[in-house]
Order: structure tokens, then sequence, then C-alpha cells
């Protein structure tokens, strides 16, 4: 007979895919980013291009997560496979435009990944009458971006390539990748409304027929939008301002440190607010932090905008995957949460490859698109609270 994971188990599980698949899949491009400059000669608007490969392969990955037949645990194993072996290849060639294929497939693996853990892992532990041991899944970003941030610096302080860093970076998913196995198990069905009545009652719950639904999707693309700038271009921007790797190389660490501690915290905020108006709150809170180093060019201002960024992206996510649970419910919550990861993805598309193209043909600073990306935050809060109502 299967045995149902326990919550501990599926909640680690979770918390390591996403720490492979976010931490080293689609992020540790970001520090990583000033060693290849140093080593390769990459500009900032080549490494903008790279980094929009990456965001196209997300938005590719999350529209085939809602259309692909196969089970979500064989999207998860297939999707780790491809985070691995794009990494390893990232430091095995040499050449841009293999660059921008291993960064376009990485993307894509991390959609199916993300896409398929929280399908697997939000019903099975509100099944299980623990619910905000999504806290502990999502965070499992933030230790990804931090490890793998940390790890960089220090690859980057005892004078490994980029190359090298690489290389290093695959061999660490490799291993990893199998802390997630419980998710890929065969697991027993979830069991029927019926058997669960005597589990908690969501307080956030909702019918598929929710007012502003259209509204959710807006706002998640807009949240990828206003969101990614300063998440690629954070450690590029604190090196503009001090030359010591051991310093601005933090940025990256910290943004990440900040994003699992939040969602730790977040979990429980969620059984007595609205998700929707906590949500609104982190993307305030995320504007303010994208504005800040505009205004206020410091080592200093950096460091807050990377609490405040760390903080609430993944806040956000993981709001935005529970509240397609309780819209989507058991047979359409999947399809959802690849739509709002499709719209995610779209934004995030759009800022670096608006930044590049600005910078390139009308030598605009990052400054004019971090406003930009504010104003988008800001409006994304006002559609969430107007839907909310």
């Amino acid at each position: 007979m299967q045995s149902s994971p326990s919550a501990f188990q599926l909640s680690f599980a979770g918390f390591i895919a996403l720490a492979v698949v976010m931490g080293i899949g689609r992020f540790a491009f970001t520090p990583l980013l000033p060693m290849m400059q140093n080593d390769t000669g990459l500009n900032l608007a080549q490494g903008g291009w790279l980094a929009s490969a990456n965001y196209l392969g997300y938005l590719v990955g999350a529209l085939m997560a809602a259309r692909l037949p196969w089970p979500a645990s064989l999207q998860l194993r297939a999707g780790l496979f491809l985070v691995f072996s794009t990494t390893m290849l990232m430091g095995i060639t040499s050449s841009w435009s293999s660059w921008l294929a291993w960064r376009f497939i990485a993307g894509a693996a991390s959609a199916w990944v993300l896409v398929s853990t929280a399908s697997l892992c939000i019903p099975r532990l509100t099944a299980l009458g623990q619910p905000q041991r999504a806290g502990v899944v999502f965070a499992g970003v933030g230790f990804g971006v931090a490890a793998a941030g940390l790890l960089c610096m220090a690859l980057d302080l005892a004078d490994i390539s980029s190359s090298q860093a690489w290389v290093i970076l695959g061999g660490v998913a490799l291993v990893a990748s199998a802390g997630a196995r419980n998710l890929w198990l065969p697991m027993p069905p979830l069991a029927s409304p019926t058997a669960q009545a005597n589990v908690p009652t969501d307080n956030n719950a909702r019918t598929p027929a929710i007012k502003g639904y259209w509204a959710l999707i807006i706002c998640y693309g807009l949240f990828g939008f206003g969101y990614i700038l300063p998440a690629t271009f954070l450690p590029a921007q604190a090196k503009q301002l001090v030359a010591d790797p051991a310093l601005f190389g933090l940025a990256w660490p910290l943004f990440g440190l900040a994003a699992a501690i939040s969602t730790l915290l977040t979990s429980r905020l969620a059984a007595v607010f609205q998700r929707r108006t906590l949500w609104a709150a982190a993307q305030l809170i995320m504007a303010a932090g994208v504005l800040l180093p505009v205004i206020w060019p410091s080592l200093a201002a950096i460091a807050i905008a990377a609490i405040c960024v760390g903080g609430t992206f993944m806040v956000i996510t993981m709001l935005g995957m529970q509240e397609a649970q309780a819209v989507g419910g058991a047979s359409h919550a999947r399809k959802l949460m690849a739509a709002l990861t499709a719209a995610f993805a779209a934004g995030q598309l759009a800022g670096p490859t608006f930044f590049s193209l600005t910078h390139t043909y009308f030598s605009a600073n990052l400054g004019f698109a971090l406003i930009l990306a504010c104003a988008g935050l800001v409006l994304s809060s006002a559609l969430l609270l107007k839907s909310n109502k």
C-alpha cells in the first residue's frame, strides 16, 4: 500500500526542489554576472539579453506546464535534470549564442518545477491540516538564492573563473536534487472532500467564479515586471559603487535571506488577513525598495532595496499560488498556477528586454526602468485591493 509523505517530508522536498531550480537555474546568473563581465568582457546589454532568454524560457515553460500530458511528478524530474545539465553547459561552452540557448532551457525547466511543486505540495499540505507549511516550501527559493550567492562570492574571492563556477553549481544542483525525491515517489490520491471535513477551513477560499479573476493574472504580470530589474541587476548596481567583491557580492545573498525568512513569517499571517491584502502590501514594500536606489544611490540604499525586494518577491509568489489553489480547486488549480506563472514570465521578460533596448538605442540608465517598474507595482497593488472588495 502506498504511504503518503508527512507534512514535513512534503515541505522539505518542495523546499529543496525550489532551492535548486530558483537558486541555481533561475538566479545564479545574477551573482555570476559581474564575474562573467570580468572574465569574458560581457557588457550589461548582453547580460540583459541572457536574462531575457531565461525569462522567455520561463514563459514558454509556464505555458507548456498547463498543456503537457505528463503528471506533475514527471514534469518535476524533467525540470530538475534540465537545470543540472544546462548549468553545467554554461561552464563548458563559451559562445554567447550557446549561453542564450542554455539560459532559455533553464528558464523553461524552472517553470515546470515551480508549477509542479506548488500543485503537488499546496493541496496535500492543506489536506494534512498544515497549509502554513507552504511557507517552508517557498522559503526554499530564498535559501537557494542566498546559498548560491554566497557560494559565488566565495568562488570569486578564491579567483575561480565564472566558467568553473557554473560547473560547480551544476554539480551542486545534481546532488541536491536527490532531496526532492518524496515529490516524485508514488503517492495515494488525495482524500475526497467528505473525508476532509475536519480539515481547518481556509478563510481565504473563493469560488471559481471569482470576481476579478483576470485581475489576478494582470497583477501577477505587473509583479514580474516590477521585481525583475532589481533582482537581475542589484549586484551590478552595487559594483558601480564599490569595487570590493566582498561587499557588492553580499547584495544577492541578502536578497535571498530576506526571501527565505519572509515566507515563513507571512504563511501564518495568511490565516488572519486576506491574501490579496497581504499581496498588495508586499508589492508596495517592493515598490519602495525598487525606487530607493534611484533617489539615494548608495550601498545602504541597495542593502535596504535587497531586503525590500527579496523580502516580498517570494511572499507574493506563495500568496499567488495559494490563491490559485483556492480559486481553481482540485480540477483547475494547476492550470491557473501555470497561467499566473506565464503572466509573471511575460512581465519579467519585458523588464530586461525593455532595459536592454533603451540602454542600447537611447542610452537610458537603469534608473529610468526602475521608476517605471515602481509605477507598475503601485498600479498592481491598487488593482488587487479593488478586486478584494
